[in-house]
């Protein structure tokens, strides 16, 4: 797959001076709140307006969006404010709607990214098709698996491509809907530095008063945009009410983000950065040198286990380990989510050499 600056041009052609903006509400309930939204965004930083169509639901019995009625209320939302208009799309059906609707942008979901077979099939429905698609990362952090969605797209010959970065699921509680894996999308971004990269911090977060940090974040890092769930009654609305934000509160958001330079070539700026990145470098060498002594050590430990012929896994131990270190990393301005992180691989690399030993 090589993309090139030709599948960015849709990006670039709305020649704005601000990241682009994806808003609108998670799903859409009926035609006055769809025109009332879109009348709010018009005339704001909002480019691309977004409603559900169809909801995926994880059990049966939820609000599964209203379908196709919809599409007609996203019509004339796009006759009376100029917005362009975006759905996701989970089969050929979906995607024959919204081309006989015309909708601008189609994304897939997560739930369908995961499908090799439901991506084809979009894709194959949209052959060459000057649509602008986006495609969410699947609910699993597999990056070949969000890179294969998007290839499929472009081997059925669509050039307006995108990628919309929603985190990912966990059984583990944090403080996100979805944890974001920053470095994940950073690689996808490093691998196709001209396909365009969305956050969505609504899906990331779940949380409506983390929106404003989570964006700020993703500005941060090079995002190309942001696409954002807001409702004129979040708390009312039906479905994810708790991550949709009040179209001014979204105005308010947009006016509080720093958009960031992407280097500064001044001497001094150059000169101080060069001497932390030498640092850095320093000490990352440590720490390889610190975790290589410390699997030694575990190594012994496997040596021992197998002699005595214990289990490798000793959850008291390693709870008592995990208790402390997230204490001392408070204490040294790291977070508790970064420690267990950290401590999870280091636990599991110790209980790989030890593996290794007691099972050779």
């Amino acid at each position: 797959m090589n993309i090139t600056t030709q599948n960015k041009k849709w990006l670039d052609d709305f020649n704005l001076n601000h990241p682009l903006v994806i808003a609108g509400p998670c799903s859409a309930e009926t035609e006055e709140q769809v025109l009332k939204i879109a009348h709010e965004l018009k005339n704001s930083d909002v480019s691309i307006f977004r409603a559900g169509i169809w909801k995926p639901r994880t059990r049966p019995g939820g609000f599964e969006g209203v379908g196709a009625i919809g599409l007609k209320w996203l019509q004339k939302a796009k006759a009376e404010t100029g917005l362009l208009m975006a759905i996701e799309v989970a089969n050929a059906a979906h995607v024959q709607l919204a081309l006989e609707h015309e909708i601008d942008v189609l994304w897939i979901g997560a739930r369908t990214t995961v499908n090799p077979f439901a991506v084809q099939e979009i894709a194959d429905a949209l052959k060459n098709t000057d649509k602008i698609v986006l495609v969410k990362n699947p609910v699993n952090p597999d990056l070949a698996l969000w890179i294969g969605g998007v290839e499929r797209l472009y081997n059925a010959g669509i050039k307006n491509l995108g990628v919309i970065h929603r985190g990912f699921s966990t059984y583990e509680k944090t403080k996100y809907r979805n944890i974001p894996e920053w470095q994940l999308a950073i690689e996808l971004q490093n691998r196709f530095p001209d396909l365009p990269l969305i956050c969505d911090p609504s899906h990331i977060t779940g949380k409506r008063d983390m929106i404003q940090e989570v964006s700020q974040q993703a500005l941060d890092l090079n995002y190309n945009g942001l696409i954002i769930e807001t409702h004129i009654d979040p708390d009312n609305a039906w479905s994810d009410a708790a991550q949709q934000v009040t179209p001014t509160v979204l105005k308010q958001i947009f006016k509080d983000l720093r958009i960031r330079k992407e280097t500064d070539n001044a001497d001094d700026y150059t000169n101080r950065l060069t001497k932390f990145r030498v640092d850095i470098d320093e000490y990352d060498a440590k720490l390889l040198e610190i975790l290589g002594k410390r699997m030694k050590v575990a190594d012994k430990i496997g040596a021992l286990k197998k002699e005595k012929n214990v289990a490798v896994l000793q959850n008291k131990r390693w709870n008592e380990i995990l208790g402390k270190m997230i204490l001392d990393g408070e204490e040294k301005g790291l977070s508790e989510e970064f420690i267990l992180k950290i401590f999870k691989a280091i636990h599991q690399e110790s209980i790989s050499h030890q593996e290794k030993i007691i099972n050779g």
